[in-house]
């Protein structure tokens, strides 16, 4: 069965206690996760966070390049001044390269020039160290002068396994 089939009903019971619609758009720890889309990635129940108090940016390996168009947003026009970003173990982008993904998408439609010439021009930035890749993206993030310069910038590691995170930087 489809899960979207499940959605308003699931709905209906959250919106029958709703009570966050006072909250300002501003997350108030002005605190932004970077984190994976892993659906073993549950950043609110894992850090504590609430409803309303940071940005949760999301996308395949948690890459704050990636997030970037999402960081500026939240700092300049939302006042977010902190980013922690958070990987975590047992994640797909270390079980791949992109020269294997692109052909697995070319393999799954041969011949269509148009999903090949498109899938050549995507890096998929598949790491394969799980704490190089935490320590690179906070460089990342530290000497981009799109970021602003105030922002207190941190790394993780979040082990699926245990549930228990780790500061790298």
């Amino acid at each position: 069965m489809a899960a979207h089939l499940d959605f308003v009903k699931h709905n209906e019971k959250y919106v029958s206690s709703f009570d966050k619609g006072h909250l300002p758009l501003p997350p108030s720890k002005k605190c932004i996760i970077v984190t994976c889309i892993d659906a073993r990635v549950e950043p609110a129940s894992q850090l504590g966070i609430q409803l309303g108090e940071a940005h949760v940016i999301r996308n395949a390996g948690g890459l704050a390049e990636d997030a970037l168009r999402s960081i500026i947003i939240s700092q300049r026009l939302l006042g977010t001044r902190e980013i922690a970003v958070f990987h975590h173990t047992d994640c797909g982008m270390l079980t791949f390269s992109t020269d294997q993904l692109r052909q697995i998408v070319k393999d799954a439609d041969p011949g269509n020039t148009a999903v090949a010439d498109q899938v050549d021009k995507i890096d998929f930035l598949e790491f394969n160290n799980l704490e190089a890749s935490v320590k690179k993206d906070a460089a990342f993030l530290k000497d981009n002068p799109l970021v602003l310069k105030d922002t207190s910038i941190t790394g993780w590691v979040y082990a699926v396994e245990t549930g228990k995170v780790t500061q790298v930087v």
